[in-house]
């Protein structure tokens, strides 16, 4: 029972991936990261607005630790998928959990690596604060 902290809860991010898989695999599991560390990224972002508290600062450095571990996993798959526009789509999704987590540099670095001009004015048009 991992809410009782007997347990640790497995996160979808830690799951050892049996290489290889394919493109399309890799990008769903992207998928599938980015939503599950959204709630991380949102939390992230309202600690930012808030003054600091003990109780408030084990659970921020647990949400960060938690987003950083699936900002990382999502980027090492995303750099051995080998067909261009699926992997400026991964990349997106990482972008929108970056920008969700307000971590504005990491976003930047990854927004700058989308090749596809259609998915990156996309991308601008959901997050204009990447423009520069």
């Amino acid at each position: 029972m991992w809410w009782f902290g007997k347990v640790k809860r497995q996160e979808v991010w830690d799951e050892e991936i049996q290489w290889p898989i394919g493109d399309i695999e890799a990008a769903h599991r992207i998928r599938v990261i980015c939503r599950s560390a959204a709630d991380s990224a949102r939390k992230i972002a309202d600690f930012a607005d808030r003054p600091d508290s003990k109780k408030d600062s084990k659970q921020r450095d647990y949400e960060i630790e938690r987003y950083e571990r699936a900002a990382k996993a999502a980027m090492e798959i995303a750099m051995k998928i080998s067909d261009g526009l699926l992997r400026d789509s991964s990349v997106r999704q990482i972008v929108g959990l970056c920008v969700t987590a307000n971590d504005m540099k990491t976003a930047r670095i990854l927004f700058r690596a989308i090749q596809a001009v259609s998915i990156r004015e996309e991308v601008l048009n959901d997050h204009p604060t990447l423009r520069q």
